[in-house]
């Protein structure tokens, strides 16, 4: 069954913390993970639709509610909605505990992140553990054609399509009710038409500096605007924005992030590209990739590595850089080339950032060495290496 670890995840996390918050888009899977988790605890936990006035009128008095549930698992989704409900989950958390009570009270689901942080970093610090769910990865899918993966993205219902083209239209689906329906449920006043357009723009720049002039100009707005922009695509989970890797080296360092659609099938389908044929043809096939490999990668480190990229004005680059503390640096270069070849960029990159381990990620199937310190390595077999390096 595919979330099979992550369930496993958020079961620990609730043996140890009364309430394990569950982030991430809408449709990636947060209420069926959820369910799955709910099948095993008994009683059976109670599931609140924050979205429908029927479940919000039982929270009028949530103290009280709690209260009579106080037996129950509850499941309380898209909180973000309610986010006064935070306050009484800190007094109802701290009675429970009370009464010796102290873990596994509350799944809390969310598709917004700066709001939902926001309230319960001030309402249940030292209370709530986090877990942030990205689309599917390849090691949900061992046996699956990463191509596959990299067409549909990681949406569940993209990717189980029954074809290319159904996938392509749920996509499309997806992107026009996110901006028609349910980002004006979050109070946010934007243009549908002006915010597609912009998050096109971003599809077709995927994985460069971030050029806030540039972007202000194209849609004809101001810097301000652009910037509100992309701090609501980061917030609802759609985009990331990868920060440059700094440290006293003596060199000119490019300081703007980089930006990538974190859904490579979101970034196919604002471009219109239904299936391989068109993407191979695609002038961004190779942004594409390159931000396809990279949330394959990010998504799955832990809080406390942290990845950034690494350029230079003299031309240095390295596409990834994970700290990962105690000076262990990974450097990883991500080219779609069957061929990998170090550029003198990635190699004067990873001696400046003093890089302890080195890869190039391609497509290819089979892992060898292109240098005395670095190794060409296929997706799968660079997730497991970065498993062994951190000590997951």
């Amino acid at each position: 069954m595919i979330r099979r670890y992550i369930e496993q995840e958020v079961r620990e996390l609730l043996e140890q913390f009364p309430a394990v918050g569950i982030l991430g888009p809408r449709q990636v899977g947060k209420t069926t993970l959820a369910f799955q988790i709910a099948e095993s605890i008994s009683p059976e936990p109670i599931y609140l639709d924050l979205e429908s006035p029927t479940d919000q009128a039982k929270l009028r008095e949530p103290e009280l509610y709690f209260a009579d549930h106080n037996d129950r698992v509850i499941i309380l989704d898209e909180i973000q909605r309610v986010p006064e409900l935070f306050a009484p989950l800190r007094s109802i958390i701290d009675k429970r505990k009370r009464n010796g009570q102290k873990t596994g009270q509350f799944i809390i689901l969310g598709s917004a992140s700066l709001e939902l942080l926001k309230q319960s970093s001030e309402s249940l610090a030292g209370r709530i553990a986090y877990k942030t769910l990205s689309g599917l990865s390849p090691k949900e899918l061992e046996n699956e054609n990463d191509n596959k993966l990299w067409l549909r993205g990681g949406f569940p219902d993209s990717y189980l399509a029954a074809d290319d083209q159904r996938s392509f239209v749920w996509r499309q689906n997806f992107i026009t009710t996110y901006l028609e329906r349910d980002i004006p449920q979050f109070g946010i006043r934007i243009s549908a038409s002006v915010l597609r357009q912009f998050w096109t723009m971003l599809a077709h720049a995927q994985g460069g500096i971030l050029n806030l002039s540039t972007l202000a100009r194209g849609l004809g707005n101001s810097v301000p605007t652009i910037n509100r922009y992309l701090d609501l695509l980061d917030d609802l989970f759609l985009i990331r924005k990868l920060q440059p890797w700094s440290s006293n080296v003596g060199k000119r360092l490019v300081k703007s992030p980089k930006v990538y659609i974190r859904d490579s099938g979101l970034t196919h389908a604002l471009l219109r590209i239904t299936d391989m044929e068109e993407l191979f043809s695609n002038p961004v096939l190779g942004g594409s990739w390159e931000g396809f490999i990279l949330e394959m990668l990010v998504s799955n480190l832990p809080s406390w590595a942290s990845p950034y990229f690494y350029r230079t004005a003299a031309g240095a680059e390295v596409d990834l850089v994970i700290d990962a503390g105690n000076d262990k640096r990974i450097a990883i270069e991500i080219k779609r080339s069957m061929t990998p070849t170090l550029s003198k960029g990635f190699v004067n990159g990873c001696d400046d950032i003093k890089a302890t381990h080195r890869f190039f990620v391609y497509p290819g199937d089979e892992r060898f060495r292109i240098s005395k310190d670095v190794e060409a390595v296929p997706l799968k077999i660079m997730l497991k290496e970065l498993y062994l390096i951190l000590g997951l």
